[in-house]
C-alpha cells in the first residue's frame, strides 16, 4: 500500500514539474515601429525584455526567458522572400526569437 501512495506522489510531482517548465519558442518578423523596440529586440538589449514580456503575456504566458534575432537560414523551412518584397531600412528580412514561460 506504502508503494502505491508513494508512486501517486511521485506521478504527481513529475507532471506539475512538467506544467511549470511549459516554454515555447515564437519566431516573427522584427518588424520597424520608429521606437526603436525592433532593434532593442534583434539586438537582445535590455530594452527589449519589456516588449518581449508583453509579447508572452498577450499569449497568455507569464514570462520571456529569452529573445533573440535569428537568421531566416536558423528558421526550419526557410521563409523565402519574393524579389518584389520592400525592405525598410536595417530591418530587411529580421526575424527575432522569443522564448515565452509559463
Amino acid at each position: 500500500m506504502r508503494f502505491i501512495s508513494a508512486f501517486i506522489a511521485c506521478a504527481s510531482l513529475l507532471s506539475a514539474s512538467a506544467a511549470l517548465a511549459d516554454s515555447r519558442v515564437f519566431i516573427i518578423a522584427n518588424q520597424a515601429d520608429g521606437y526603436g523596440v525592433d532593434q532593442c529586440l534583434a539586438h537582445g538589449d535590455k530594452c527589449g525584455a519589456y516588449a518581449a514580456r508583453a509579447y508572452c503575456q498577450s499569449r497568455d504566458f507569464a514570462q520571456a526567458t529569452n529573445y533573440r534575432r535569428v537568421e531566416p537560414s536558423e528558421i526550419t523551412a526557410a521563409i523565402p522572400g519574393a524579389a518584389s518584397d520592400k525592405c525598410n531600412g536595417n530591418s530587411c528580412g529580421d526575424y527575432v526569437a522569443i522564448t515565452c514561460q509559463r
